[in-house]
């Protein structure tokens, strides 16, 4: 299967990412942010930062995790993305991020099977 290299890689190709392509991609973004949240990996909701806080960082790690082969995969990516935007002392170690890789790698093998 070849991986899913974003919008710039249908129109390298010659055709536009379809409708449903881009419906699969908004649902898999849905569900890393809910998973980001749900597991809140360094407090920031329970510390009371607003809902959105994750927000910008959903849109760095959903084009790594895409292509991602395995849960470990995700694991780091999500642990090398809270680093870089927060530092090593925020992000903290890295098994927080296991739950939610788990629930985002169920959401990759899910965007994965719709062609």
């Amino acid at each position: 299967m070849q991986p899913y290299q974003g919008c710039g890689y249908w129109l390298m190709l010659g055709r536009s990412p379809t409708n449903a392509m881009e419906t699969r991609y908004r649902t898999l973004v849905a569900a890393v942010e809910r998973a980001i949240k749900d597991a809140d990996p360094i407090g920031l909701l329970e510390g009371g930062a607003p809902a959105d806080e994750y927000g910008p960082k959903i849109g760095t790690i959903v084009p790594r995790v895409v292509n991602a082969q395995s849960i470990e995969e995700v694991t780091t990516v999500l642990y090398e993305e809270f680093v870089r935007w927060f530092g090593d002392d925020t992000a903290g170690p890295s098994h927080p991020y296991e739950a939610p890789a788990r629930k985002i790698w169920e959401a990759v093998l899910e965007f994965r099977k719709g062609g």
